[in-house]
């Protein structure tokens, strides 16, 4: 059964949401009053948009600085399930904006990941695999295993640079050889509704904010008069997710909502 994050800017639909949401620190960390999660939610550390702006994440949070703010959210918002770490994402074009290579990338999201652990032993943070081939895949889990960090003892291990890919072959490829070393409950970031067909059976977990950009291509639906699309619409949002999970050729694949569940 694959849980599926709705993906939200919006941090104060925490305070309602029917679904598990997907939130970023950057949207969170101007918050001076938090709200009170109704359900559960997972929290993405916003490193796409750090690398792709700057190419490095000296514009970003320390570790300590990130750790202190997911403490904050764990304890004031509650219901965190876990933390995405302060990864390097290694498409291409983010590698050409750093000017590194993907080892590098990888060797700096397991290092990472092991700092954000040491720091805060008690917060859910969970590793990420980053690569671009099969093979870079591969050898990132290799990393994790030479820092003793054993990916299988993981509720969820997050697959990173596969979004613009999650309906390709090559996002199955990735997967599937994942699973071959023995890394199986994996999370795929930005995985829209035609990968999640392909492969949700090689997931436990995934999130989307594809119906955000849908939405702003669309007239608002009826009823909704206050704004000229729905891209910032939880009424849109809320029906997307629930298409999604209740499509017949998903059904078996996805629970029902969960966000007033446990």
């Amino acid at each position: 059964m694959v849980r599926f994050f709705l993906g939200t800017h919006q941090p104060g639909w925490l305070a309602s949401a029917p679904v598990p949401l997907f939130i970023s620190d950057r949207r969170l960390r101007a918050y001076r009053r938090l709200p009170r999660a109704a359900g559960v939610w997972a929290l993405d550390s916003g490193g796409f948009t750090e690398l792709a702006a700057h190419g490095c994440w000296d514009h970003g949070p320390t570790p300590a600085q990130y750790a202190t703010r997911v403490r904050r959210y764990r304890d004031e918002i509650g219901r965190l399930v876990w933390a995405a770490p302060q990864d390097w994402m290694c498409e291409p074009w983010i590698v050409a904006k750093t000017g590194l290579s993907v080892p590098e990338h990888q060797r700096r999201t397991v290092d990472n990941f092991a700092q954000l652990r040491d720091l805060a032993p008690d917060l859910p943070f969970v590793p990420v695999v980053q690569g671009w081939t099969p093979a870079d895949y591969l050898r990132c889990v290799d990393l994790y295993t030479a820092a003793g960090v054993d990916l299988a003892s993981f509720p969820v291990v997050g697959v990173g640079s596969v979004c613009r890919r999650q309906s390709t072959t090559d996002a199955g490829a990735i997967l599937t050889a994942l699973h071959g070393a023995g890394v199986t409950r994996l999370h795929g970031f930005g995985f829209k509704t035609l990968g999640l067909r392909r492969f949700a059976h090689l997931l436990v977990s995934a999130d989307s904010m594809a119906w955000s950009v849908a939405a702003r291509r669309r007239p608002p639906l009826p009823g909704c008069t206050r704004h000229i699309n729905c891209a910032n619409c939880p009424r849109y949002a809320y029906r997307w997710h629930r298409t999604v999970i209740t499509e017949p050729a998903q059904l078996p694949l996805f629970p029902p909502p969960m966000g007033r569940a446990a």
